[in-house]
């Protein structure tokens, strides 16, 4: 692989960041301050790593103007370093990207319509009445299934499966392993045995989405799941069926979403969060890791449920007054009720 050179000034004028510094020294990769080595730039943006700042080696550093004096290198000064390493991260990415075209190991169907600057890997499927967009990379052993729409730029990784009437959009990332468009959870019962309700429905997936390796979005009964535009899930989340994800929502890893539940945008739902069904979640909503949402959240703001971790003899203490409560409410109610007499 070709090393990737970029001179400090050139990235710079990239970032719109003011340079203090030899603006010819040349980056070749990216570091944290306490492991860069010569060449390579670092950020810092977390107050708590100021202290690696005065031994860092790095060649330069991403770095708020407050903190700018403070810097013993080369510096590129912005309010944001760490939104500025995301941008600069593209540039020194050293994932592999085939040349465009079919591998001869693939399965295309004759009615599909694979643009040619889109890859198709070995093993992958793809099934009729398709439609894979400019510069789609579908990774090896992918699936995509009858009558999907793959947006142009999209990149599905290997050992994706995309059921039927999947549309995804523009610019969207789809890690190994996850599942679009399976069947949701809707059975009805019959007495003494459950009986499957065939799902009708789709997913659509906006644009500039990213998809968490294992993650599953199951298709709607009816009507779409919808996964809006800019949202990103983490690995192993499940959605359920004619769940609705406004746009630029994020979600940590292991949240589950119950059916039919309408989760607003720009919210961030914490690790192992999840929310009942049939519920709605306002904009601007933040659940704190495990949290647990079994009611309607119309305003915006924070939410936790659960407890912090603690001893084990300090939680088996709580847990023997947790269970007293209830005797303790009722003898505080007849109290109130002996004073009031």
């Amino acid at each position: 692989m070709k090393e990737m050179q970029l001179k400090l000034s050139d990235i710079a004028t990239m970032l719109g960041a003011e340079l203090r510094g030899e603006g010819n020294t040349l980056i070749t990769g990216l570091g944290t301050l306490q492991n860069a080595t010569p060449g390579e730039l670092s950020f810092l943006a977390n107050p708590s790593y100021e202290r690696h700042l005065q031994g860092t080696e790095a060649s330069a550093v991403l770095i708020k103007p407050e903190l700018a004096e403070k810097c013993p290198t080369n510096a590129l000064v912005l309010d944001d370093p760490y939104l500025a390493f995301a941008r600069l991260s593209h540039q020194f990415d050293p994932q592999p990207r085939p040349d465009a075209g079919v591998d001869p190991g693939a399965s295309v169907s004759a009615r599909a319509s694979v643009a040619d600057s889109a890859y198709i890997g070995p093993g992958a499927v793809v099934e009729a009445d398709v439609e894979i967009g400019p510069g789609v990379h579908l990774g090896a052993n992918a699936f995509v299934g009858a009558r999907c729409r793959i947006g142009a730029d999209t990149f599905i990784a290997p050992g994706v499966t995309i059921y039927h009437d999947v549309r995804i959009g523009e610019r969207c990332r789809v890690s190994a392993g996850a599942v679009v468009g399976s069947d949701g959870f809707g059975y009805a019962h019959a007495g003494d045995h459950w009986e499957r309700i065939a799902q009708l429905g789709g997913v659509t997936v906006g644009n500039d989405v990213d998809i968490g390796a294992n993650t599953t979005i199951d298709r709607g009964a009816l009507d779409d799941t919808v996964i809006g535009d800019g949202v990103k899930l983490d690995n192993m989340i499940q959605i359920a069926h004619n769940v609705i994800i406004g746009e630029h929502t994020a979600m940590a890893a292991m949240v589950g979403i119950a059916g039919s539940t309408r989760i607003g945008r720009h919210c961030v739902f914490g690790g192992a969060s999840g929310v009942g069904g049939h519920l709605e979640i306002a904009d601007h909503v933040h659940l704190t890791g495990m949290t647990m949402v079994t009611r309607s959240l119309k305003e915006p703001g924070v939410y936790s449920s659960g407890t912090g971790v603690e001893s084990n003899r300090d939680w088996r203490r709580s847990v023997v007054r947790f269970r007293q409560l209830d005797q303790l409410v009722q003898r505080v109610k007849q109290l109130e009720k002996k004073i009031s007499d």
